[in-house]
């Protein structure tokens, strides 16, 4: 039976007054959720939506993947508008979900935003979430080279996110099955990461055997590249073996129960 093995490090960085980044590493989900930048209350936004997400996915051990997502993020999204609901201060708040979820036999990406899941197999590291960016945008459509995105003045402009606004149609996610099978290496991480460290040195650091030691390599790596936002990196080890169970790791603004939104609206 198929399941992950990791661990994962969350720091706020060099720059920000406080984390914005929640994450949950367990054997059979993963997630990290980061605030988007800017908007109110990111870090209720990103927590409340892992604690929705991850309780879901623990609730549902065995269901069909896909509708684990789905329901996750519908679960998520009516906390998030309860959230502004009970404080109209939270107005607009929002973030990313990149998630991970294993059924024993396959793991699927869900996706929104610009959070990332990168996938390393035989030593080659490939990125299976496409950000959901303005940028990204630009280069689908051959406006801009793709060695012009880190260094673009609106590469950080998310097209699509989780909120809690009440006339937002449904967000859509992309659904994807990875294929994976044991021995691969997956990372989910923020753009904290992401914006500083480039696709070399997050392959050089994932070859750290140890899943700890290798998600500490990667925030290291970027806080020595400025740190200028908060930082997030699961790393997980695709492992047969049998069935585990258990909860799993928190991390960054799940810590918190302060910034989830009324947690018993959740349902399985």
């Amino acid at each position: 039976m198929l399941r992950f093995s990791g661990r994962g490090v969350s720091d706020v960085g060099l720059v920000r007054p406080h984390n914005e980044d929640a994450a949950f590493l367990g054997p059979y989900v993963a997630l990290v959720a980061d605030g988007v930048g800017g908007a109110a209350a990111g870090e209720v936004a990103s927590a409340t939506t892992a604690y929705a997400v991850s309780a879901t996915a623990l609730a549902r051990f065995g269901d069909d993947p896909v509708e684990i997502i789905r329901r996750g993020i519908s679960h998520a999204r009516t906390s998030l508008r309860l959230g502004v609901q009970e404080d109209l201060s939270r107005a607009g708040m929002a973030t990313t979900l990149t998630m991970l979820v294993c059924d024993g036999s396959r793991v699927l990406l869900g996706h929104v935003g610009d959070s990332r899941a990168y996938r390393l197999r035989d030593g080659l590291l490939t990125q299976v979430s496409t950000d959901h960016t303005y940028v990204q945008h630009l280069v689908d459509t051959g406006q801009l080279p793709r060695e012009g995105v880190r260094s673009h003045p609106w590469r950080n402009v998310v097209m699509r996110s989780l909120d809690g606004n009440r006339d937002a149609a449904e967000v859509e996610a992309d659904v994807v099955d990875l294929g994976a099978r044991v021995g691969d290496r997956f990372l989910l991480c923020s753009d904290g990461l992401s914006d500083l460290v480039g696709d070399a040195d997050i392959a050089e650091g994932l070859l750290v055997d140890d899943p700890h030691s290798a998600a500490a390599t990667l925030t290291q790596a970027a806080l020595e590249a400025g740190g200028r936002d908060n930082i997030t990196c699961l790393v997980l080890d695709v492992v047969d073996g049998p069935l585990v169970v258990g909860d799993g790791q928190v991390l960054g603004a799940l810590w918190d129960f302060a910034n989830i939104v009324d947690p018993a609206a959740v349902r399985s």
